[in-house]
């Protein structure tokens, strides 16, 4: 699309759902525990509720998602793991492993996931990033990638840490982001399913000298239908915290608690998850969407056809890059239109499958997702051997006429 031309036509369609289910209920700051707390539709990131969401807080255990997605997509599950000294010196909670031991990445995934293990963590990061730090810059390095501005990681296990660069720290909004890449987007996500769903998983360091048997702590998997993954973690600093994953009539939801009570308080951060995912359930409804648009030609200054003629305006057929309906999760407070952009009119040359409008999706005034809209055939500029070519033509017309 050329940029030199302007959107000048916006058309607003108003989308009308059935929104079903009970009324709308709002949700107060006051019924939950934690200190921060999001709900995140896992399908389009969209952040559905939030207390706090963008308050920047420790995550202890929980930065062990991004630190197990990160193993999943950069190592092999049959890789060989050899513990070094750090590794074997790392508080509890710990697997107990050896300077020197050697076991496959695959069994230290449940050891990292099922039972929180601290020095599983640090040995698993030298693995794939050569030393804690490096594996740390990789983690950084992602949240980037996925847009994450106020997360910070500084060691692998979620334990309290400081570096040049700041705090080890994220927010429920981001920490939500980030399981939503695991369950949703990573590559290796049914992988990371696997793992965070076992109950159990029985393994043995290579030499078979010592066998480990590696439990879900994740208690929420059996609190509520469909219930995917999650993690918890603890630290004086973070408190309790959890991250965690449900999927119910084709509706995923993510929910991220951050500073959801300190002892002897743990049990705050499951009635918080139940309510929050409950919550989702009875406002929210998966709604198909389909919508028709007229999209008329538009005209093409300066451009030609092969059978164009002198002084013939030029109009240009269109078409919409996604036609088929699409599913969105709506409540009956939602204002959702589709807006229609495009320019009154072109300028020539235009190729065929050229980007010359969109149509957006507004969801309470943002943008939701936009589809292109392309010109369905070419059309050429007006040149001066076009010109030739119909001049000689109508000359020889009428020399035809005359004779």
């Amino acid at each position: 699309m050329k940029k030199s031309i302007a959107f000048a036509v916006s058309v607003c369609l108003m989308l009308a759902g059935s929104i079903k289910g009970n009324a709308y209920e709002e949700l107060s700051e006051e019924k939950l525990y934690a200190q921060s707390a999001v709900l995140m539709d896992a399908d389009s990131g969209r952040i559905l509720y939030a207390k706090n969401g963008e308050e920047e807080r420790a995550m202890a255990s929980t930065t062990k998602i991004m630190t197990c997605i990160l193993v999943l997509e950069e190592s092999e599950m049959d890789q060989v793991v050899t513990v070094s000294q750090n590794a074997a010196s790392q508080p509890k909670v710990h697997l107990g492993m050896r300077e020197g031991e050697e076991f496959y990445v695959e069994d230290l995934l449940y050891s990292l996931m099922l039972e929180s293990h601290n020095d599983t963590a640090v040995a698993l990061a030298e693995t794939v990033g050569g030393s804690v730090e490096g594996f740390a810059g990789k983690m950084n390095e992602k949240a980037k990638q996925l847009g994450l501005t106020d997360t910070h990681f500084v060691t692998p296990n979620g334990l309290d840490g400081e570096d040049e660069g700041g705090t080890h720290h994220t927010t429920a909004e981001d920490l939500a982001a980030i399981m939503r890449y695991c369950v949703m987007e990573s590559p290796k996500k049914e992988e990371f399913l696997e793992i965070t769903e076992a109950p159990s998983h029985t393994f043995t360091d290579l030499a078979g000298e010592r066998s480990y048997t590696a439990v879900n702590h994740n208690a929420f998997l059996t609190m509520m239908e469909g219930a995917l993954s999650g993690k918890t973690g603890y630290t004086n600093e973070a408190g309790y915290c959890y991250v965690g994953a449900l999927r119910q009539d084709e509706r995923t939801y993510i929910v991220a608690l951050l500073g959801c009570g300190w002892p002897n308080n743990r049990n705050y951060k499951w009635s918080d998850s139940k309510r929050l995912f409950q919550y989702g359930l009875d406002n929210f409804h998966m709604e198909s969407v389909s919508r028709e648009i007229s999209l008329e030609p538009v005209a093409v200054e300066d451009g030609v056809f092969e059978d164009s003629g002198i002084g013939e305006q030029v109009w240009v057929e269109l078409e919409e890059e996604d036609k088929g309906e699409i599913s969105l999760l709506l409540s009956e407070k939602d204002e959702l239109k589709l807006v229609l952009l495009l320019p009154r009119r072109l300028k020539a040359p235009i190729r065929q499958g050229e980007k010359v409008g969109e149509i957006r999706y507004l969801l309470n005034g943002e943008v939701l997702c936009s589809h292109d809209v392309t010109a369905k055939e070419d059309v050429e500029q007006i040149g001066w051997r076009w010109c030739m070519e119909k001049v000689a033509e109508r000359y020889l017309m009428k020399e035809k006429k005359q004779t």
